[in-house]
């Protein structure tokens, strides 16, 4: 597959500025000369050069005018030999373009995510680095971003690296003990080797710990908002939203299906779920509509719980909820305080969607709720990726079976196995042991193009 020269558009299919073509294998610059017209030819240019000329078809048929930037491997993303087309955005123009080069033959269309998996195959980077890649492209907050590019610069990388290197060295010891069993020579003691097992699992278990704020990070946050029929769910969406995005009416039961809206708070995505008001309805369109709010209830990360300071307790409903989920998902918000409050209600936070008072610390606390008290820098290795997990998972329950086998002095061929597959695990995570089968399913699912 190596030995293939590909070729695919790298910029968002339609109308556009500019379309980038990518093109990178062995034959790039042979096949680019092919159908390129300028003054220098592309397989004597040097690398990082960009040409101005134009690119014709089989009957020597002017096309467009493009920039061809050349890339001499190793110094490439993919590590190959490779140019990039840059023509006019009319994606007419593109698909000509694509079409001249496979005409040529020695070339074909790459498949989703190729070129990334090119640059991992030539160790341009590694596999949680090409994993990055995509979540770089797909993030929708700035958070998510940031927690992306913090794994394309490696920091995950360099953690996991440090941490297997380390326990390699344990395991050699272990294994080169038992090549002298009959001399009866000890390369490491037993508490060195606890010592050193309980070092690389308290640092397995900080980075497991990240796992929850990664993966709200990485996915954002699902919030609902729930309460009885006229307490303001709709306002207060329409408020954190800063558009009027749901209808507001004092009818009872007017929202009659779930809408669902994204906010950024403090770079951290929220999707909030506008929900029917829960109570008994013979309407069969207002009942299904509660049916919807109570699955958006038992999916949600967060539960706003509604209540106004016109209407009565709602604690019978509250307790309904609990049934549904769990207590630590629930913020309790008293709307309409505009209104003066009737009777006491106990909540954790008291706001006005009408006139906005509360609205601010309302975000503060879906924050702390999201993230709750951990502090992450942006130079923090966090683990936003679910494989990175299972594997930590793994490499740590291995670990556990050798410091059982240690402190229980059982042989030290049981001890190495598990070391090895802590290794295997960590390995995983990195690429440094892979299959064909994980690799596949990481790079089905980028775009074309990347």
């Amino acid at each position: 597959m190596k030995e293939d020269t590909i070729i695919a558009l790298a910029t968002p299919p339609g109308v556009g500025a500019i379309s980038v073509i990518r093109v990178s294998g062995p034959d790039s610059f042979y096949l680019t000369d092919k159908l390129f017209r300028g003054k220098a030819n592309i397989i004597n240019s040097a690398s990082h050069t960009i040409h101005y000329g134009n690119i014709v078809d089989s009957n020597e048929s002017h096309i467009d005018d493009v920039l061809i930037s050349v890339f001499r491997a190793p110094n490439s993303y993919t590590g190959e030999d490779s140019v990039e087309i840059s023509a006019h955005g009319n994606p007419l123009i593109a698909q000509k373009i694509i079409g001249e080069f496979l005409k040529l033959g020695k070339i074909r269309l790459a498949e989703p995510g190729e070129f990334t998996k090119r640059a991992f195959l030539n160790n341009k980077i590694d596999l949680s680095q090409a994993e990055a890649v995509a979540d770089v492209i797909h993030a929708r907050s700035e958070a998510s971003l940031r927690g992306a590019r913090n794994q394309l610069d490696g920091l995950l990388s360099k953690k996991v690296g440090k941490l297997r290197e380390s326990l390699v060295n344990a395991t050699s010891f272990v294994e080169l003990e038992l090549d002298f069993a009959e001399e009866d020579i000890e390369f490491v003691n037993t508490e060195e080797l606890l010592k050193r097992i309980d070092e690389i699992i308290i640092e397995i278990d900080s980075l497991l710990e990240t796992y929850n704020i990664g993966k709200i990070i990485r996915d954002g946050v699902n919030v609902a908002l729930v309460g009885k029929p006229n307490v303001g769910k709709s306002s207060i969406l329409n408020y954190l939203i800063n558009e009027s995005r749901a209808i507001v009416s004092d009818i009872p039961g007017t929202t009659r299906d779930v809408i669902r809206e994204e906010i950024s708070i403090d770079g951290i995505l929220f999707r909030l779920f506008d929900t029917a008001g829960l109570r008994e309805s013979e309407n069969p369109i207002e009942e299904e509509g509660i049916k919807r709010s109570r699955e958006a209830l038992r999916n949600a990360d967060i539960i706003l719980f509604v209540e106004d300071t016109q209407q009565g307790s709602a604690r019978d409903l509250l307790e309904s909820i609990l049934n549904l989920t769990s207590g630590d998902k629930i913020v309790r918000v008293l709307n309409k305080i505009d209104l003066g409050e009737k009777s006491h209600y106990d909540a954790d936070v008291k706001i006005s969607a009408k006139t906005g008072q509360g609205m601010n610390d309302l975000s503060k606390i879906l924050v702390k709720k999201a993230i709750g008290t951990e502090y992450y820098t942006e130079k923090s290795a966090i683990v936003t990726n679910i494989r990175h997990y299972i594997c930590l998972k793994k490499a740590r329950e291995s670990l556990l079976n050798a410091r059982d086998s240690v402190i229980s002095k059982i042989s030290g061929e049981f001890i190495s196995v598990d070391l090895r597959n802590a290794s295997i695990s960590l390995g995983e995570i990195i690429g440094e042991v892979t299959t064909d089968d994980i690799l596949n399913n990481i790079f089905m699912k980028f775009c074309i193009g990347k």
